[in-house]
């Protein structure tokens, strides 16, 4: 079966933030996400998953350790663990990007204190 946001299991996340589970399995995470203007996640870091972050449309700011990267569309980041790191749209218009987690996320996330 193919998989899209239309007919992945969807969640809502932060404030009016859209989250599509595109792979859900022991070893990968792919997630199709989408922030509205002026949002942001908790700034945080993962134990044990690697992650990318892939635009899709419209510009990110992903914030790693302290350093700003803007992320527009068609460009990614890599994150390792251990290493803080905030997704935010300080723009005007949605966002939309992918996070692929290696292992998952889910239950490895450590809250930090802003910069």
């Amino acid at each position: 079966m193919k998989v899209s946001k239309h007919n992945a299991e969807h969640y809502k996340w932060g404030d009016d933030c859209d989250g599509w589970h595109l792979v859900q399995d022991d070893n990968l995470s792919i997630i199709h996400e989408r922030m509205p203007a002026d949002t942001a996640e908790v700034r945080h870091y993962h134990e044990k998953s690697r992650q990318f972050f892939f635009v899709l449309t419209g510009t990110a700011t992903l914030e790693v350790d302290g350093v700003e990267y803007i992320l527009n569309s068609q460009e990614g980041k890599e994150v390792q663990p251990l290493v803080p790191h905030q997704m935010l749209n300080k723009s005007d218009k949605d966002v939309e990007f992918l996070v692929t987690s290696q292992p998952p996320s889910k239950g490895d996330r450590i809250l930090v204190l802003k910069l």
